[in-house]
């Protein structure tokens, strides 16, 4: 006999980490997700790491203090709010298995031919000491590459209200400050989406930098460590179905849900 389903909670700050349950659906498609945009305290990625982490552990404990929510994994879908406050989860909930996001450094290195790499990110992500510590381990590979990293601030705010003609000006602006993009000595031909709004705005950035420089994102890396850490799969072989609750305004998150995700399901609204 199947085991009862236990969904898995997802949080970001906004709508961005819809890219990660994206790719968790895909690779997990028969197990249910609750997803909690934290959208009325949103971005994360330009507030103090103190605020980002009281928000984060408010999250985890609202998930795990209702009964009929359940979850039995949870996935930190922010570059920001993992940064700041995953080890802190962690301490505080030993027994759950959380799954966190960083930039895609490592991939990128794998795919770059230039070795000059692209990093688009929060600020927040990129003065993190995580960050510098995952910058720092991969300066002892043979084949180290170099990282141009560029703090993008308020993209995520535009991306996530959905303003295309800002987009496009933000993307712009902190592509063309990051130096040449191409495949030839020199060119940067490769870059990482640093946050997880970022790939919905992938589309713009690609025009941007050319059809040759590879876009690198973390949604399908951290599906298939969801994957290997849960405690256990249903076994039901119905389709899963996702819970959307926001502490913004319901209508940002469905919209968002419906154009990226194809999901048409009524969002609920959160206080915490």
């Amino acid at each position: 006999m199947p085991q009862a389903k236990h969904p898995i909670g997802v949080f970001d700050s906004g709508v961005g980490g819809l890219s990660i349950l994206m790719a968790l659906r895909a690779e997990l498609p028969h197990e249910d997700f609750i997803y909690v945009a934290d959208s009325a305290f949103a971005p994360y990625g330009e507030r103090d790491p103190g605020f980002v982490l009281t928000r984060a552990r408010a999250i985890t404990r609202h998930l795990l203090s209702q009964p009929e929510l359940a979850i039995q994994a949870l996935v930190v879908a922010c570059n920001t709010a993992t940064a700041a406050a995953i080890h802190v989860l962690r301490q505080d909930h030993p027994a759950l298995p959380i799954i966190g996001v960083e930039p895609a450094l490592k991939p990128a290195i794998a795919l770059s031919q230039t070795r000059r790499i692209g990093v688009m990110a929060t600020r927040g992500t990129l003065n993190s000491q995580k960050f510098k510590t995952l910058l720092a381990s991969l300066a002892s590979l043979a084949d180290r590459a170099d990282f141009i990293c560029q703090p993008c601030d308020g993209l995520a705010d535009v991306i996530e209200r959905n303003d295309a003609d800002k987009i496009n000006a933000l993307c712009t602006q902190y592509t063309g400050a990051m130096g040449r993009f191409g495949t030839l000595s020199g060119d940067i031909d490769t870059l990482v989406l640093g946050c997880t709004h970022y790939p919905f705005a992938s589309h713009a950035l690609q025009a941007m930098v050319g059809p040759d420089v590879r876009l690198v994102d973390n949604g399908a890396p951290v599906a298939r460590q969801t994957r290997r850490m849960l405690p256990s799969l249903s076994g039901d072989s119905s389709p899963g179905q996702c819970l959307l609750l926001t502490t913004g305004d319901p209508a940002t998150l469905q919209s968002a849900a419906g154009r990226w995700l194809g999901l048409d399901v009524a969002v609920r609204q959160l206080q915490i």
